[in-house]
């Protein structure tokens, strides 16, 4: 099989005052002064905007349109959703507030409801939109409730997590669970516009942002190595959501994801590789009912994913090490108990990304280099567990 490697639309960057990288070079405190725009492009296009203290933007990215609006919140962010609902009301007939709960426990069906139950007392038409603020599950919620009332709604996200900027709010897809699995039940709808405020990470207990950072260094291990010398360089500055490392990493990360789902916006292809360490990871996720963080569980799945792909005979002992070595810098877990391989087994035959029966595993040649490995003899992926088993 070819090796779906990251190609396609190049990123237009606009920097009205200085580029992060720049910033960077100066050695300056901060990245306040710079905005940077990433385009989406191919079937359904749109901007995803990074920077600090963007709020004002939502206007614009709404649209002249729209009469009403549902901002979908968490309840960390009750205080910036009210005062979002506060700035829109003059421009808009009616703004309405959701607040729905954190974390996975949002992508209910019976929280679906709720919402659609608000937007149908308040005659929501086609032309009105939804606002999702908050981290990755919020976007994912909010993205379905866009998609699916009325057949799509105009959809602005504005995550307010790691993991929400530079993946879930990113890219179109978005879903609920199951009690068979994650993400079962969902859609590829794009949203009309992202804005990435890096103010909003500033105030993210540092945990949060050390497990947002998983994907971040996924970007780094399937496509832009300069993620990954970054971290090696400073992993302190580089999580800082104040320094210009930090907006650094975010926008290349970002700009791995924008470059792919343009080429590839309904998984059809090159769009797999973005489930490097996915497999395993939303099988550890089912596991322990969705209370871990996406990128805990994402870090381990990653570690058994460059195990595999030194067992297929590809990638070299230096780069499965660069993994260990990356990862615990973010003090993420690399490592889960020997004795659950079967039940994550059958967990990951149930899971979306296996076809007719047939597990799919993305896996490294070296850094950067990913292909998919398919039909892997069971004792190969108990092997590479046991790699990772404690």
């Amino acid at each position: 099989m070819n090796e779906p490697h990251v190609k396609g639309p190049q990123l237009t960057e606009s920097t009205p005052e200085r580029t992060p990288a720049a910033a960077a070079a100066t050695g300056a405190s901060s990245a306040d002064s710079a905005v940077t725009t990433i385009d989406v492009t191919g079937e359904s296009a749109y901007s995803v905007t990074v920077g600090r203290d963007l709020l004002g933007r939502v206007p614009e990215a709404l649209g002249d349109r729209v009469s009403k609006v549902l901002i979908v919140h968490t309840p960390t962010v009750g205080k910036i959703a009210s005062d979002l609902r506060e700035s829109l009301q003059e421009r808009y007939a009616q703004v309405l507030l959701a607040e729905v709960p954190d974390a996975e426990s949002a992508k209910r069906v019976e929280v679906a409801a709720f919402c659609w139950q608000i937007m149908g007392q308040a005659d929501f038409t086609r032309t009105d939109a939804v606002i999702g603020l908050g981290g990755g599950a919020l976007t994912d919620l909010a993205g379905f409730v866009a998609a699916t009332w009325l057949r799509g709604v105009r959809l602005v996200t504005i995550p307010t997590s790691v993991l929400g900027m530079v993946d879930a709010a990113v890219g179109g897809k978005n879903g609920i669970n199951t009690t068979e699995g994650k993400n079962l039940v969902g859609t590829f709808y794009a949203p009309a516009a992202v804005i990435c405020d890096l103010r909003l990470a500033e105030t993210l207990p540092k945990n949060e942002v050390l497990a947002g950072f998983a994907e971040i260094a996924k970007c780094g291990f399937i496509a832009e190595p300069e993620i990954l010398d970054l971290l090696e360089a400073d992993v302190d500055r580089a999580t800082d959501p104040t320094t210009p490392e930090f907006q650094r990493v975010v926008e290349l990360a970002i700009g791995v994801k924008a470059r792919v789902v343009s080429e590839d916006f309904r998984e059809g292809g090159l769009r797999e590789i973005l489930n490097y360490g996915h497999t395993l990871g939303h099988a550890i996720e089912h596991a322990e009912r969705y209370q871990w963080r996406h990128g805990v569980a994402i870090s381990i799945g990653m570690m058994f994913a460059a195990e595999l792909g030194r067992m297929a005979g590809s990638l070299s002992d230096a780069a499965v090490d660069r993994h260990r070595r990356v990862l615990s810098s973010l003090t993420l877990p690399l490592s889960y108990p020997a004795g659950r391989w079967q039940g994550l087994l059958a967990a990951m035959q149930r899971d979306k990304k296996a076809r007719a029966g047939m597990l799919r595993f993305i896996v490294l040649d070296d850094i950067a280099k990913p292909r998919v490995l398919a039909g892997v003899d069971e004792s190969v992926l108990q092997f590479a567990y046991q790699e990772i088993a404690n």
